[in-house]
């Protein structure tokens, strides 16, 4: 069986396609053979070793498949059900992947694999972001950073169906008008212009209601300066590097904000919010609030090259990879 691992953290060099045999699930598990894996940016996050995993490991969290062989116990799912999962045990870069069953859910007629590998993880996070983390509602007025990447397309349409007034960052000319196209009613490019200027001549001093933030060093200080008092800084990500050190002073109490720094653990613990949250992802997907339309393609023996794409921002959607891509796929 293929898979990619990684014994040391590092570039994208570390990571190394191996053929391996895989075990028998054990009780509560089941065998995936993977249909579509999802490429996110937490993936390099466990490869450089910011999110640190035991060594040597797999990586990838997310996939849609088909459930090959059930272990003992197992009582939510059967042979030939499609799948699909967005969480650990690491390891969604292979062909077959061994699963704990209360981790899956299952994929509805209607959505493909490969928007299913793109959506679990991506639309889990756009979902409690929006409706959990911070309930938006209509009116508000949300600044959302890297409009144009693989969560922005998910994220923004579909606050946008609610009824929120959406500013949209983003780093490069062309992405401004992928952001628009995403649902931002206004788009800033802030390689050559202050974001918090800009946000300011839109919504007026101290005016967004909510930030989102995955983009984190590089925006956090200009985030914090542009929301309305007691506004929300919901800061779920680290493109651009780590913020280490929150001032009280400065950065909340100065306002009365709320800050708050979730990921999708922290709203999947329970199986019924997991079930809850992929079936409104789903919903949404079949209803047409947002639509995925996948940046690129590429084999397990192209992760390497999918990660430099990813960091080296040239991806503009969501990316997904094969175990068997065909040339006319690519």
């Amino acid at each position: 069986m293929k898979t990619v691992k990684i014994e040391k953290f590092g570039s994208p060099d570390v990571l190394k396609v191996e053929n391996v045999e895989i075990g028998k699930p054990q009780s509560n598990e089941v065998l995936i053979k993977n249909l579509s894996i999802g490429i996110n940016y937490i993936d390099t996050y466990h490869r450089t070793g910011l999110y640190p995993i035991p060594l040597p490991s797999g990586i990838g969290l997310e996939a849609c498949g088909v459930i090959e062989e059930v272990g003992p116990e197992v009582k939510l799912f059967k042979v030939g059900d499609r799948v699909s999962h967005a969480s650990m045990p690491i390891g969604a870069y292979s062909e077959k992947h061994i699963m704990p069953e209360n981790k899956l859910v299952p994929v509805p007629d209607g959505v493909s694999d490969e928007v299913a590998s793109c959506v679990t993880l991506k639309g889990i996070t756009a979902e409690y972001l929006l409706h959990r983390a911070y309930p938006l509602k209509k009116g508000d007025k949300v600044l959302y950073h890297a409009a144009a990447g693989a969560l922005g397309q998910i994220l923004c349409p579909w606050a946008n169906s609610i009824g929120a007034e959406i500013i949209g960052t983003v780093g490069s000319k062309e992405k401004e008008e992928i952001a628009k196209k995403n649902g931002c009613h206004h788009v800033i490019n802030y390689t050559d212009k202050n974001f918090v200027e800009e946000v300011e001549k839109i919504v007026g001093k101290n005016g967004i209601d909510v930030v989102y933030d995955g983009v984190g060093l590089k925006t956090f200080e200009g985030s914090i300066e542009v929301l309305k008092i007691r506004g929300m800084m919901v800061a779920f990500g680290n493109a651009s590097g780590y913020v280490d050190t929150i001032d009280v002073k400065k950065h909340i109490n100065a306002k009365g904000l709320f800050f708050t720094r979730p990921s999708i653990a922290h709203y999947t613990i329970e199986r019924e919010e997991l079930l809850e949250s992929a079936k409104k992802v789903f919903d949404a997907v079949l209803s047409g609030k947002f639509k995925i339309e996948i940046s690129k393609k590429y084999s397990l023996d192209e992760v390497k090259q999918a990660h430099e794409d990813l960091e080296g921002r040239l991806l503009t959607g969501p990316a997904v990879s094969y175990t068997h891509l065909r040339a006319h796929e690519t």
